[in-house]
């Protein structure tokens, strides 16, 4: 069977709403046998065949199975920095919680012990890795997990926190609004 074929009915058979990114390296060893380069050039025949969405670089979606719950770009974070520490902080999480005035369209902000950078994701929006020397063990209790989207969220006070420690504009915070949580 050819490449594309087997990757198709792979698909078919095993993504569903619940699963349907991936990353290169997921789907790497469906090919054991492919070298390198070719690979890669399954990969670009099979988004020009509409076979997988190119949702950022090495990071791949099956169309009519994306998540259909608005956070798309969340349930990236996993697939882009997986060996990373990383939680959704600053803007993300103030304007989740109405403290600011002004919301981030199609951008989120995720505080990463890896380096600082900001990802494009084409038309779903942007992700923008800030880079933290924070530990995991430091931030217990400030912390939650979202199991819907496989991604750790501050809390407000560390949120601000974080406004203020990456010299973020803190004007846009109703600080009315953010006192009720501090």
């Amino acid at each position: 069977m050819q490449p594309i074929r087997y990757l198709e009915k792979w698909l078919l058979e095993n993504a569903t709403e619940e699963h349907s990114l991936f990353s290169a390296r997921d789907l790497r060893p469906l090919f054991p046998d492919l070298s390198e380069g070719a690979f890669k050039t399954l990969l670009s025949r099979a988004v020009a065949s509409q076979v997988l969405l190119r949702i950022c670089r090495g990071v791949y979606g099956v169309k009519n199975k994306l998540p259909r719950d608005g956070r798309l770009l969340f349930h990236l974070i996993p697939l882009l920095r997986g060996n990373e520490f990383n939680y959704i902080s600053l803007e993300t999480v103030l304007s989740e919680h109405g403290i600011i005035s002004q919301i981030p369209m199609a951008w989120i902000s995720v505080m990463s012990s890896g380096r600082s950078s900001v990802i494009s994701c084409q038309s779903f929006g942007t992700i923008e890795f800030i880079h933290t020397t924070q530990k995991p063990g430091d931030l217990v209790g400030q912390l939650h997990y979202d199991k819907t989207c496989g991604a750790w969220w501050a809390d407000v006070p560390l949120a601000i926190n974080d406004m203020k420690r990456t010299r973020r504009n803190c004007d846009l915070i109703n600080w009315s609004i953010a006192n009720e949580f501090i």
